[in-house]
């Protein structure tokens, strides 16, 4: 199964937003084995969008459309898609029912017959319902294939295809498996890791391939398996990441499940009962956003104090000025602090800390430019670390989230091993 998204609006291409809602359709696509092999992005233009529909229907078996839903003029997705699949647009009752309730329940300004017009459908789509807006999603076949058009707001959307495009589509298509594993490795770059592994790589199956996925301080290595029978899949993934264990095991610290590290580090926390909080500096609150993320992070994460100025980690974080004049804001010594201080003060069961020098100047401090300390509390004991994260100061910061999620989880992860 080979499927293509077409996100539609000059806001992308402008730069003005980022296009997240492909990455999640092929990712979920990807969950019930349809490979996503072309995303494009094209203007608010007719001639540019039915051209876009025109390729796909001959690359794909499967294609979305996200954007142009909305009920004003530059909005012309429907209109499109009637010249495509030489229809026309009719007024479909039950949308108009659902826009009518949300205006009645939600929305304080009067509904408008443009709002209305957005129940006027192609004759030929099945309607999908957007429980949280008045853009009903869109399905149509033709010729074996699938065509759907998706309300580009990210929530809207996110909920129509978990809600209504992925069980359609797995009730419509055979599907292969597709399995992923990817594992996670520190302290090794990816030139080096393939030198290492070369053996092992060129000694795949030709159904398992290999991708190398390098970011801020780590090497993803993810494994992908296609076919029909899962429990083979499954053990051959095993098998090769055993092997891979005896060649590069120093470096493996963990494995990446299709959830990012905040919901695995959420899940962990649930799982003992256990709370945390944060206190950043370097970081400026990056880590509070993570951590607040998932639903239901109020359950276990209590708050954050971005302590950026020494005065904040003085006056807030009560750290001890002469500890700082002592060993600086950027030292080990005072990450501790903060860790401590953090856990003690928000009566929590875990912290992190985060204090360095992200550059491009020195602060507050003469530590060297792209050192970062990170400091871990847990109920029975308090340790930092210190890294040297390079000279750019995005990656020092982005290296020194993506590492003190690594740190805590590990920490979490011993954690459950004893946990009755």
């Amino acid at each position: 199964m080979k499927a293509e998204i077409i996100t539609i609006g000059d806001e992308i291409l402008i730069g003005q937003i980022i296009d997240t809602n492909s990455a999640f359709i092929a990712k979920e696509l990807n969950k019930i084995g349809i490979s996503v092999k072309q995303i494009s992005t094209v203007e608010d233009e007719k001639s540019h969008i039915l051209e876009a529909l025109y390729e796909a229907k001959n690359r794909a078996d499967i294609i979305i459309i996200t954007g142009g839903l909305g009920p004003t003029k530059d909005d012309i997705t429907k209109d499109c898609l009637c010249e495509f699949f030489e229809d026309k647009l009719v007024k479909n009752e039950e949308v108009l029912k659902h826009i009518e309730f949300l205006f009645d329940k939600y929305i304080d300004t009067p509904i408008s017959d443009l709002n209305r017009k957005q129940a006027m459908l192609p004759s030929k789509a099945v309607a999908l319902k957007n429980k949280y807006g008045t853009a009903a999603g869109m399905w149509f076949e033709s010729e074996g294939k699938a065509y759907i058009s998706l309300p580009g707001v990210p929530f809207e959307m996110k909920a129509l295809i978990e809600g209504e495009v992925v069980p359609k589509l797995q009730q419509t298509f055979k599907r292969p498996v597709i399995l992923h594993k990817t594992v996670l490795t520190y302290g090794m770059g990816e030139s080096a890791i393939a030198d290492k592994i070369e053996d092992w790589e060129n000694n795949l199956p030709p159904y398992i391939k290999l991708a190398y996925l390098p970011n801020l301080g780590r090497v993803r290595l993810r494994l992908t398996a296609k076919g029909e029978n899962e429990e083979h899949l499954q053990n051959s993934i095993e098998s090769l990441i055993t092997d891979l264990h005896g060649i590069i095991g120093d470096i493996i610290v963990g494995y990446e499940d299709d959830e990012p590290i905040e919901i695995q580090i959420s899940r962990l926390l649930r799982k003992i009962n256990a709370s945390i909080a944060t206190a950043e500096s370097c970081t400026g609150g990056k880590l509070a956003s993570l951590f607040a993320t998932p639903p239901g992070a109020s359950n276990y994460y209590k708050g954050s104090v971005v302590s950026y100025a020494t005065s904040v980690k003085e006056d807030i974080l009560k750290i001890d000025k002469k500890l700082i004049e002592e060993h600086s804001v950027v030292s080990k010594e005072v990450a501790i602090a903060m860790a401590k201080n953090i856990r003690d003060l928000f009566k929590t069961d875990y912290a992190i800390s985060t204090t360095g020098n992200a550059g491009p100047a020195k602060g507050d401090s003469d530590a060297e430019i792209g050192t970062v300390f990170i400091g871990i509390a847990t109920p029975d004991k308090v340790y930092a670390k210190k890294f040297i994260f390079g000279n750019h100061r995005d990656k020092v910061i982005g290296k020194a989230v993506n590492k003190s999620m690594e740190m805590i989880r590990e920490e979490l992860f011993q954690q459950i091993k004893t946990y009755p």
